[in-house]
């Protein structure tokens, strides 16, 4: 049902309302493509139309509130469509700058989406969580991040991070050095959200210490963890087996993250992913969050998201 709302912004300076529209309304002209409504401006006032014109006009407001301080970019435009989107299709009232945050180098950190908003709550509150979603969605960043507010805060003693070593569609061959450096490219995402989180001097003392271990997902057989951060990252490319074997690894005073993304197995095809298994016989018991991310939360380049959304609909058809 197509709507339409009124904004009248008289308090704009003329240069706040210059960035705000944009070089010929370009900014509108985005945001108009992103809710798929209609804004029609003459001087300080704008009509919305359109059935997302109610969270057309909440989008104007926010982004009102960025060209008071700077310029406006194309990701400005993307973030605020996507947390006005996903409110309307949750029907939430979540306030993003009243969550729960993690605690990290950069400051508080918060979800950018409501949906990142109910991740931390959950990396915060459950012992198990089961980030699952398209890339670009934050789910191995706040996994990280949520590692970091752990250890900061000596809730954990150390941060393990694990991940299969499985090659995505091309073969690497022998790789030279020692354990830690075979490993290396594969976990590459994690090191790098554990630099932007705590900076790189902090981060290699942690490793030189033992408190950040790299441990790939083939030696966790026989271990119990205490009292760490677990984060299994791209867990698509678990066999069942070795799911099954990492979640009982499991001990007292520790915190698992289990993250990957279903839409990209690198398994051979007559194996199953770990992860999809892990959903289908885990998902009812209670104390295991299994959070599903979807192309709206993506907060990379805007065309990430119709790229995720292709991909999808053309496996849809191939089902």
């Amino acid at each position: 049902m197509s709507v339409e709302q009124h904004l009248n912004l008289n308090d704009l300076e003329i240069s706040a309302l210059q960035r705000l529209c944009g070089v010929l309304d370009e900014n509108l002209n985005s945001l108009s493509r992103a809710l798929e409504i209609q804004i029609v401006r003459r001087h300080h006032r704008f009509s919305i139309s359109g059935r997302l014109a109610k969270e057309g006009v909440s989008a104007l407001q926010q982004l009102a509130e960025i060209a008071k301080k700077r310029e406006i970019d194309s990701s400005d435009i993307q973030l605020v469509a996507v947390s006005v989107k996903t409110r309307a299709e949750e029907k939430s009232d979540i306030n993003i700058s009243s969550s729960k945050g993690l605690h990290t180098r950069r400051g508080i950190l918060h979800g950018r989406t409501p949906r990142q908003d109910s991740y931390i709550r959950a990396l915060l509150t459950h012992d198990i969580v089961f980030g699952l979603g398209p890339a670009g969605t934050g789910k191995t960043y706040l996994a990280v991040a949520a590692a970091v507010d752990a250890i900061e805060r000596h809730l954990v003693e150390r941060i393990v991070l694990v991940r299969p070593a499985v090659e995505a569609g091309e073969k690497l061959g022998f790789l030279p050095g020692d354990l830690t450096q075979k490993v290396d490219p594969y976990l590459r995402p994690l090191y790098d959200a554990l630099f932007d989180l705590m900076g790189l001097d902090k981060t290699n003392k942690l490793i030189e210490k033992g408190l950040i271990e790299i441990a790939p997902l083939a030696y966790m057989r026989g271990r119990t963890l205490n009292n760490a951060h677990i984060i299994l990252d791209e867990a698509q490319n678990t066999t069942p087996e070795q799911m099954k074997m990492f979640l009982t690894r499991i001990g007292f005073g520790a915190k698992a993250v289990i993250t990957g993304d279903i839409s990209q197995i690198d398994l051979p095809r007559h194996i199953k992913s770990g992860l999809k298994d892990a959903r289908e016989k885990l998902e009812g018991i209670e104390e295991i969050y299994f959070h599903v991310f979807t192309s709206s939360d993506v907060v990379r380049h805007p065309i990430v998201q119709k790229i995720v959304d292709a991909y999808d609909s053309a496996d849809n058809e191939n089902q």
